[in-house]
């Protein structure tokens, strides 16, 4: 499946349990706020398209430059 055709919106647990499949939703959110945080050029990135650290879901265009900047994950073909 063509992960591009899946970027849609995401919500932020569900985002970073595709990072971290194999921990609780509160440890893949905190490892993907320190992954964002350790990624040159992402959270000021992800502040050009308008997030804020009390949003709660990320646009289409949020979650792309995600994938583009940390790589994509494998999107199921149930998504």
């Amino acid at each position: 499946m063509n992960t591009e055709s899946s970027i849609r919106f995401y919500g932020r647990t569900e985002l970073a349990r595709l990072y971290s499949p194999f921990t609780t939703d509160r440890t893949a959110w905190r490892r993907l706020q320190a992954l964002i945080a350790a990624t040159p050029g992402l959270s000021d990135g992800l502040a050009r398209l308008g997030y804020t650290s009390r949003q709660r879901t990320f646009t289409p265009q949020q979650a792309a430059l995600i994938f583009a900047t940390i790589g994509a994950h494998k999107v199921p073909d149930t998504l």
